[in-house]
């Protein structure tokens, strides 16, 4: 959020998918004094997994323009990391 604050011009909007982790907008009083926006709302995506989740296994739906990185069960923590770092954008758990 302190990225987009600050890389956001005065009137412009900042738009969030999914809940957010934190009380406050970080760095509101600039975003306020901006006239800046900020919306967003929760991502429900457990009410599309199982309808598209097949699709997705049968190659009907192809995720690679959303997940850059891939990985098993066990390397979910590595696909954190990677993510935390930067080295990913999103990670697909396969199984």
């Amino acid at each position: 959020m302190r990225t987009a604050v600050a890389i956001t011009r005065p009137g412009d909007a900042i738009g969030r998918v999914g809940v957010p982790h934190y009380e406050a907008i970080p760095d509101a009083l600039p975003a306020f004094y901006k006239n800046v926006s900020v919306g967003g709302g929760p991502a429900p995506v457990r009410a599309y997994i199982e309808e598209l989740l097949p699709d997705i296994f049968d190659v009907r739906i192809e995720p690679g323009r959303v997940f850059d990185w891939s990985v098993g069960l066990d390397g979910i923590p590595d696909g954190y990391r990677a993510m935390d770092q930067r080295k990913a954008i999103k990670i697909m758990v396969t199984p």
